[in-house]
């Protein structure tokens, strides 16, 4: 069966995922979580860019054996997924991109300035990073205390440098160029990463599908595990993945 790797978002860890690993485990896929350089125990890389992330992340694919692997990201993690695939196609055997987007504004744009103030302007403001969570997490259309917890233990300086990382990030030209199975999953009430977005993407991506939770905020892998888990094993077992 194909190893399953899955990839966190911004506020995340790979305790976010203990819903899946256990799961996908039992039906005997290898499933594995990673930190991204600076979450928990992952050295950070310098500088903290796409090039140096997405190449750790590669020595992790290499380090668990010769076979390629699905990539299930989540929110960042479905940024990283998508460069990682770009820069080292040969690795990835399938992805399932989740309440994540194929480009963020550009790095001088409104929205990205916006985007900065809200996540960064706290820290700087003295507010540590659970005071961050609790008032975070709920805007995303959930109530884990989980998520909460997880986000709460993220570094503050690995924070500050992923929220920069994303800002520069943009593969919208290379989706039509995507030739593994690709599963793209949307929540209907997510304003982080909304489903018209997400729609429009899989219609890029040459025979993808698009898999749409109702009720479902951005955190959709903790706040719907079952719907999650559901839409991911039929994607893996319909590709005899």
């Amino acid at each position: 069966m194909t190893p399953l790797l899955f990839l966190h978002g911004v506020g995340g860890g790979h305790h976010a995922w203990e819903h899946q690993i256990p799961y996908f485990g039992g039906l005997g896929y290898p499933s594995h979580a990673w930190d991204q350089p600076g979450y928990g125990h992952s050295p950070i890389v310098e500088p903290y860019d796409l090039e140096h992330v997405c190449a750790s992340l590669a020595l992790l694919i290499e380090s668990l054996g010769s076979e390629p692997v699905a990539l299930i990201g989540h929110s960042m993690g479905g940024l990283i997924a998508q460069e990682t695939y770009a820069r080292y196609p040969q690795l990835i055997k399938a992805l399932a991109l989740c309440f994540t987007s194929p480009a963020f504004a550009g790095g001088g744009s409104e929205f990205t300035k916006k985007f900065i103030t809200a996540r960064i302007d706290p820290l700087d403001q003295g507010k540590t990073m659970a005071e961050i969570a609790a008032k975070l997490i709920p805007t995303m259309g959930s109530n884990s205390k989980l998520a909460e917890q997880i986000m709460a233990g993220v570094p503050p300086d690995t924070y500050r440098k992923a929220v920069q990382l994303l800002t520069t990030f943009d593969r919208r030209k290379e989706l039509a160029n995507i030739k593994v199975p690709t599963l793209l999953i949307a929540g209907s009430e997510d304003k982080t990463a909304p489903p018209s977005v997400m729609e429009k993407m899989a219609s890029k991506i040459p025979g993808s599908e698009y898999v749409l939770l109702q009720d479902c905020g951005h955190l959709g892998p903790m706040d719907q595990p079952d719907a999650f888990n559901d839409a991911l094993l039929f994607f893996l077992k319909n590709h005899g993945l």
